[in-house]
């Protein structure tokens, strides 16, 4: 159940690269709220920043090369991008998890993962060793591995894919956090098991009451799990919606043509639809819109002026000069509408 508190507020972060080729603007003024007991998409296509954002909040970024240069994510009254870093380290995992890509190399492989829960439980409360232990044999059976007895003595090497990522939520779970955040932690797996931590995710969040940020690129993952939807671009909010409208009305033509790429079982025989051309490079900040290239319905202004987030609807926000629905075109009002 969505609460209207907002437990995470984050306003105009901005996160850069300094390489050797240059500047790499990942993140350009990112603003979202978190509710309680939400769950938020984040999608966008590979580069698109969404990766970035998250990891910045909780300084997982490596700095150098990466720098965060702008913003403020506020979590319990505290701006976690001016924490000290003893501070930070009792926010990530206490309070908020955060589950990792690749299982694999986020687990220790020569520590077993009864040892490496244990340690999560024992850093952030005061539990002994023998209560610590209990506690991790009980997370294991709470996201579902069988024998998780037995399955505590295990090192990473000796579990499939499916269960070293169900450790890694486990892991996430362990201080029972406000928060999770979750990047893309099903990519790596095949769709069967995609399918089971997916619904150990929703069940989890429906009995624990946790938010969630999902970060991924598949739209139709988040079509069944999410409340509300971020699209991502060039390092920039482009849309922001709750998911019925934004899967029935798209308003940004880059999330117009993410849903036209997604087959159809209505749609049989035609072929998918695909958005020419490349990503930004990073490295060159636009101008305009970074979508413009892109976009088959962009005009001068799209080319010299960066479009703004504004409101289009309930709690639906978009970042374009043009307003997209049902492949009508019609001009934006010149004010902005707050959300």
């Amino acid at each position: 159940m969505v609460g209207s508190e907002v437990v995470l507020d984050v306003q105009d972060l901005t996160t850069q690269f300094n390489t050797q080729d240059g500047t790499v603007h990942a993140v350009n003024g990112v603003s979202f709220a978190l509710h309680a007991g939400e769950f938020l998409g984040v999608v966008g296509e590979s580069g698109s920043g969404k990766s970035v954002t998250m990891m910045s909040l909780l300084k997982l970024i490596p700095m150098p090369p990466g720098e965060i240069v702008n913003g403020t994510a506020t979590f319990d009254g505290e701006d976690l991008l001016t924490l000290e870093a003893d501070r930070l380290r009792d926010v990530r995992g206490g309070k908020i998890g955060f589950i990792f890509q690749d299982p694999m190399t986020s687990l220790n492989p020569v520590i077993t993962v009864g040892k490496q829960l244990s340690e999560a439980v024992r850093r952030h409360t005061e539990a002994s060793k023998k209560d610590a232990l209990n506690r991790s044999i009980e997370l294991l059976s709470t996201v579902g591995i069988p024998d998780p007895d037995q399955r505590v003595k295990n090192y990473p090497h000796e579990m499939s894919g499916g269960m070293r990522q169900r450790v890694m939520i486990a892991m996430a779970l362990a201080c029972n956090p406000e928060v999770i955040i979750a990047d893309e932690p099903t990519t790596a797996l095949d769709v069967t098991i995609q399918a089971q931590i997916i619904e150990e995710v929703r069940s989890l969040r429906e009995n624990l009451g946790t938010a969630v940020v999902w970060i991924t690129h598949d739209l139709a993952v988040v079509a069944g799990l999410a409340d509300r939807v971020i699209v991502m671009y060039g390092g920039r909010i482009v849309e922001e919606a709750p998911v019925a409208a934004l899967y029935s009305e798209p308003r940004h033509p880059y999330t117009h043509g993410l849903l036209r790429s997604l087959p159809r079982l209505d749609q049989k025989g035609q072929e998918l639809y695909s958005i020419d051309g490349q990503p930004p490079n990073m490295l060159n900040e636009p101008v305009g819109c970074s979508f413009a290239p892109r976009c088959e319905y962009a005009f001068d202004r799209c080319l010299t002026e960066q479009p703004v987030l504004r409101g289009v609807g309930l709690r639906h926000a978009v970042a374009c000069h043009w307003d997209l629905i049902d492949n009508v075109e019609v001009p934006l009002s010149e004010t902005e509408v707050a959300l």
